[in-house]
């Protein structure tokens, strides 16, 4: 490694400038300036020690991830709820049944249902939307199945999100592909 070039004429004023405007942590422990002369460069910098360096370096701030969205496939649940969801042995506790709305009375019945279920302390949520129907992402608005579509990610962006342990499709004696669980995580108080 070749010794610090050193600083110009020009580099070392303005350097004295800026030295002027700061004040030193240890004022007892400074040593006084000492005046360079005009014509002559100014004296080289003597190289740091390696760990001089290192106490100068940043801590960059982690960012914090971003919020969980809802994943109706994730394993959130243990095997006993699992396996009485495919058995059928699951009771819901509260139903929700979105036949017949438009999407947005179907938005405001599924959120103001959830707000009930968890008042009321619920588990478990059958909520009945229809067969999903292939449908073009554009054209979800107009055609069948678009309420099945739509709701895991209204779920998602809901305030109720955090709330929610997991969203599995219902037995078929409870509609099947027409239908889902959402259950609930037990409130802490």
């Amino acid at each position: 490694m070749s010794a610090p070039r050193g600083l110009s004429a020009d580099e070392a004023e303005a350097w004295e400038k800026v030295a002027a405007t700061v004040d030193r942590l240890h004022p007892a422990k400074a040593p006084s300036p000492m005046p360079l002369p005009k014509a002559a460069a100014p004296p080289k910098r003597q190289p740091q020690p390696r760990k001089a360096v290192m106490k100068q370096v940043r801590q960059v701030p982690v960012p914090k991830p971003a919020p969980k969205q809802i994943d109706a496939t994730r394993n959130t649940l243990d095997a006993g709820w699992d396996k009485r969801m495919r058995s059928g042995a699951v009771q819901p506790d509260f139903t929700l049944d979105l036949h017949g709305h438009g999407l947005d009375a179907a938005y405001n019945r599924l959120m103001s249902g959830v707000a009930q279920a968890r008042a009321m302390g619920a588990r478990t949520i059958l909520l009945v939307t229809g067969k999903p129907r292939p449908v073009d992402p554009a054209d979800r608005g107009h055609t069948r199945g678009a309420i099945r579509a739509k709701v895991l990610d209204w779920l998602a962006a809901s305030s109720h999100h955090s709330a929610i342990a997991a969203v599995r499709r219902a037995h078929i004696r409870h509609g099947g592909e027409g239908a889902l669980y959402i259950v609930l995580r037990r409130e802490r108080g």
